[in-house]
């Protein structure tokens, strides 16, 4: 099992040997999103807004315009809900060149509850025009992500949660934005996941194995721009698509696999993710299994549709 947030603070530090136009902002969370490593290495260069994420967003903004690279980070449901407006206006609007970098998103966030859970931050991040969004599966693709937004020019956000996940890339793994990876290959059912979403895709093909059901997984680390000629491809030669997040069913990852196999190819596709609801306080395990975010409600979504 792999922490997520020990791969971003690491990579920050790696990265800050390498260039001196790196800066990170946080929010008053840092040995909650790991920046705090950063922080320590490079104090000159790291700036506690405190509970501020608005001013702490503008700030960040505003010092893109310099020439600098600025990270910032806190908790998903205060990144992208509290600073909506200000990720909006100051960084989207003029394109600016600021990684967003949000941890604890999700039901694993446990007993921090409903408050504290974002759901909803990739259907609000990808509303907003030339914004990337990666949502990495394991700490190796972490790192890689994390590198590719310090080189990418334009406004990223990468998705990272408080639980640690299971490794599931090699460690010659390459990530490349906008494409997804087929980390299985089957010919009755296509199941598609993003961050956690895919580790579980992953157990329910050998779920359906088991009863003689062939199913390829699809990894979409890439949110935002979506691998639509990949998806399109492999939707056509199988039977029906199951999405898996860890996030509303809707307006995420199964929002954009339905909209565009809507438009291109349509096929019957089952959404496994948080049905309209907030979350609440409980072990992650346990939030998974009420809210059916588990390798069990992808193989039954799967038989469904066949």
């Amino acid at each position: 099992m792999d922490s997520l947030r020990d791969a971003y603070g690491d990579t920050l530090v790696e990265l800050g040997n390498e260039g001196a136009n790196l800066i990170v902002f946080d929010a008053d969370l840092a040995g909650s999103t790991r920046t705090s490593k950063f922080a320590k290495a490079f104090p000159e260069r790291f700036f506690n807004m405190g509970a501020a994420e608005q001013g702490m967003v503008a700030a960040a903004a505003g010092a893109a315009t310099t020439g600098v690279v600025p990270f910032l980070s806190t908790f998903a449901m205060f990144a992208t809900g509290r600073a909506y407006e200000f990720v909006r206006q100051a960084v989207g609007v003029g394109h600016q060149n600021v990684k967003i970098v949000a941890t604890h998103a999700g039901l694993t966030v446990g007993e921090d509850g409903g408050t504290h859970q974002c759901l909803e931050d990739l259907a609000l991040m990808r509303m907003i025009p030339g914004m990337t969004i990666i949502s990495p599966a394991d700490a190796i693709e972490t790192k890689q992500a994390i590198r590719f937004a310090y080189a990418h020019q334009g406004p990223v956000y990468v998705r990272l949660t408080r639980d640690k996940f299971p490794r599931i890339h090699a460690e010659d793994y390459h990530f490349e934005m906008g494409k997804a990876v087929m980390m299985r290959e089957g010919k009755d059912v296509l199941l598609v996941g993003c961050g956690l979403g895919t580790s579980i895709c992953l157990e329910a093909a050998e779920l359906l194995a088991g009863e003689g059901i062939e199913a390829t997984v699809l990894h979409a680390p890439t949110v935002k721009p979506f691998d639509r000629e990949t998806l399109i491809a492999l939707a056509k030669t199988h039977k029906a698509v199951v999405t898996c997040e860890e996030h509303q069913a809707h307006g995420g990852l199964g929002g954009i696999v339905a909209e565009i196999l809507g438009e291109a190819h349509p096929m019957p596709v089952r959404r496994v993710g948080v049905q309209d609801q907030f979350g609440q306080s409980g072990k992650p395990e346990k939030l998974l299994a009420a809210y059916g975010v588990t390798p069990q409600a992808v193989a039954a979504a799967a038989k469904g549709s066949l």
